[in-house]
């Protein structure tokens, strides 16, 4: 069983793909099939990266129990941007990291979170918990169950309390304590 199939067990089946637009075609079928076949053919080391990179951005996403479209394009993004996935790679990875990030969390959250510390660089935990505090702050507001959920990812991250401060601070005017302390008359 590949390390993908194994974290995210939809991944080998089209069916999450299908119920979103209907019965799905056959070509449509036939693409998620190449798609979890061009990712499972990845080195393992390197989808093990991109599985849990995706699970940790999934899980600040659905923080709040929700994952709208435009976190979701932002995820993938990131995907394209830091792990060179292509887009329809990176949708069907953030899709499945999505389902299973809003289905499981517990346990899985922190066995994925403390993976991902043991398979990147300090660097690339930054770059992934910065992703995090901005798909969190999509909405333009990081409510208290985001900024708990990113702490907590921070913390299994083993980050520094001087770096988690500083990424906080690039977030600051984000967060909703900070915009209700804002919106106070003077």
């Amino acid at each position: 069983m590949s390390f993908l199939r194994r974290f995210f067990p939809s991944a080998g089946a089209p069916a999450p793909f299908q119920f979103q637009s209907g019965a799905g075609s056959v070509a449509e079928v036939e693409m998620v099939r190449a798609i979890i076949a061009r990712i499972d053919n990845l080195p393992p080391e390197r989808a093990r990266f991109i599985a849990c990179a995706a699970y940790v951005i999934a899980r600040a996403a659905s923080a709040d129990a929700q994952v709208s479209d435009e976190a979701a394009r932002y995820m993938e993004q990131v995907l394209v941007d830091q792990t060179g996935l292509d887009a329809a790679e990176a949708a069907l990875v953030v899709e499945t990291a999505k389902l299973q990030a809003l289905s499981t969390g517990g346990t899985d959250d922190y066995l994925v979170t403390r993976e991902f510390r043991h398979v990147s660089t300090t660097e690339q935990r930054l770059d992934i918990l910065r992703a995090c505090f901005a798909v969190a702050a999509i909405d333009g507001t990081i409510d208290a169950a985001e900024s708990f959920t990113i702490d907590e990812i921070a913390l299994e991250l083993d980050l520094e309390p001087p770096a988690l401060a500083k990424l906080r601070g690039e977030f600051a005017d984000r967060f909703s304590a900070v915009q209700a302390m804002k919106a106070q008359p003077s």
